[in-house]
């Protein structure tokens, strides 16, 4: 379980030969990082397998693939990295599991003086546990749904968020890890079998 808030920028250093281990540099996360903890990676969790002093190797597997952007990840990428959350953790984002939910697509980014409006396309599966002032995990990074359409949310960034996490330097076109809030489709699944479909 993650909090969605980004403790480290780091940077991809590589994959072993046959692209199922990725290897990241992190000073802060490998500090105290052993085999089998939990580190967020652009909002997915990955299980730590080895460490060598400022970076940490994980095992990625074929689901990985198939739902994330984390394969297209080259050496030199910066990444957004949180270590799993402890029972004295202040949760000051949401409730992230860094299971991700799909991937979208960075559709417009609009400056402001003090903060900058940022368009995200929206799988439409997914639009239904999207709802504005909600909150929603995009690439590992917990942030509050300003609007919503059919196929498109909208957040906005602070200067923080601009300078600490990749949502900074991404642009037009670039893809993103979306998880949306867990407690929406437990809520769904719930309501959808009290009224009789056993989905």
């Amino acid at each position: 379980m993650f909090t969605g808030i980004v403790e480290e920028l780091g940077a991809v250093v590589g994959w072993n030969a046959d692209h199922s281990r990725l290897v990241i540099r992190g000073e802060v996360v490998a500090a105290d990082a052993g085999h089998g903890d939990s580190i967020a990676v652009n909002g997915v969790c990955l299980t730590v397998v080895e460490v060598d002093a400022d970076v940490f190797t994980a095992d990625v597997m074929q689901e990985t693939f198939d739902r994330t952007s984390v394969g297209a990840l080259a050496p030199g990428d910066p990444v957004n990295l949180e270590r799993a959350a402890t029972l004295a953790t202040r949760l000051g984002g949401h409730l992230v599991q860094g299971h991700v939910d799909g991937v979208a697509t960075i559709v417009s980014r609009v400056p402001g003086e003090h903060w900058e409006a940022v368009r995200f396309t929206l799988p439409e599966r997914l639009e239904r546990y999207v709802v504005e002032k909600g909150s929603i995990t995009v690439d590992g990074v917990s942030l509050t749904v300003t609007a919503v359409g059919p196929d498109f949310f909208e957040v906005g960034l602070i200067p923080t968020t601009l300078k600490l996490t990749t949502l900074g330097s991404k642009g037009v076109g670039d893809p993103v890890n979306l998880e949306v809030d867990v407690i929406a489709k437990y809520v769904e699944k719930m309501l959808a079998r009290r009224d009789g479909d056993a989905r």
